[in-house]
């Protein structure tokens, strides 16, 4: 694999995303950041504190909406040097409404966290501007977090139709519950990413959760009582029980990805079986269903019909 010199942070004005930017900037090595952003003007003001607090200017600001494909291609159409490594971090519950189909057919909750991102990766290789490693935010909703009142997701069968039914929200009916549907797309992102490493094998596709991190914008929209909880009240008393950390943690949980050869391609790494935080173990070794290559293959599958 190359070595890691530029890299592309999608939803890197805030949170994890910033976080992870300021981490890279003072690693040995790193000579470009960009800083994908929907909102102009975060962004550049993201940009500049990020240069005031590592005292390099080495970020560069790339526009780029990963809920709207269109976006997305358009803001790979303007790159011209390929880039090194990707953190394709950006999501979240989905907005205001995270139920609602965009133009593609896919929720927004959905949007938000797979289908920009599929998206995305998919332009970068086909014209050859990633060059290393592609590493995806995953969340250990993914396999579930009971304690937190996040069910483990239900795959029936893990075709090809149940997939679409899960982009497109189908499977949960109007008025299915953003916390538990956010969990179904963090699976179908690291079942799409396990695919693609078999595809292909120069590069490096790692699926990293940042784990429960406290001062990230990912449950901004949740509505008003649940948003309090997780900002606020669990904000300061699960870091107490071990069920949250710092942003910084979560960020340098994105850098071990991209820099540690330990973390191996196609696979799956966050906190052991109940936890959201501590140490990273294989995914795969707590639900199988995560290394079942038909089950990636088809979510993939899936994917495509959307995109």
């Amino acid at each position: 694999m190359n070595q890691i010199q530029s890299v592309l942070i999608t939803g890197a004005n805030a949170g994890l995303g910033r976080e992870a930017a300021r981490q890279l900037a003072l690693k040995k090595g790193i000579a470009k950041i960009y800083l994908a952003c929907r909102n102009p003007n975060k962004a550049e003001a993201a940009k500049a504190a990020l240069e005031n607090e590592t005292g390099r200017k080495i970020f560069e600001v790339v526009l780029m909406d990963v809920t709207d494909p269109k976006a997305v291609r358009a803001a790979v159409a303007e790159l011209s040097t390929p880039i090194d490594a990707v953190i394709l971090n950006a999501g979240g519950t989905g907005g205001q409404r995270p139920n609602s189909l965009t133009r593609e057919g896919v929720t927004n909750i959905f949007a938000t966290n797979v289908l920009g991102h599929f998206v995305l990766v998919d332009e970068l290789l086909q014209r050859q501007l990633v060059t290393s490693t592609i590493l995806y935010a995953g969340s250990e909703a993914a396999r579930g977090i009971p304690k937190m009142g996040m069910n483990r997701p239900d795959l029936s069968q893990g075709t090809v139709d149940e997939f679409k039914a899960i982009a497109d929200g189908s499977k949960f009916g109007p008025e299915g519950d953003p916390l538990q549907t956010y969990g179904y797309a963090k699976l179908v992102a690291a079942l799409w990413m396990g695919a693609m490493a078999r595809q292909h094998p120069h590069i490096r596709f790692v699926t990293m959760s940042p784990g429960g991190t406290t001062g990230t914008a990912g449950f901004d929209d949740l509505p008003l009582m649940k948003r309090i909880f997780f900002k606020h009240v669990g904000g300061v008393l699960m870091p107490l029980f071990g069920m949250m950390h710092g942003v910084e943690t979560g960020a340098k949980r994105y850098l071990d990805g991209l820099f540690n050869p330990e973390f191996k391609t196609g696979r799956f790494y966050a906190s052991r079986a109940g936890y959201p935080t501590g140490p990273v173990v294989d995914q795969a070794n707590i639900d199988e269903t995560l290394s079942n290559i038909t089950t990636q293959d088809n979510a993939e599958q899936a994917l495509r019909q959307f995109a």
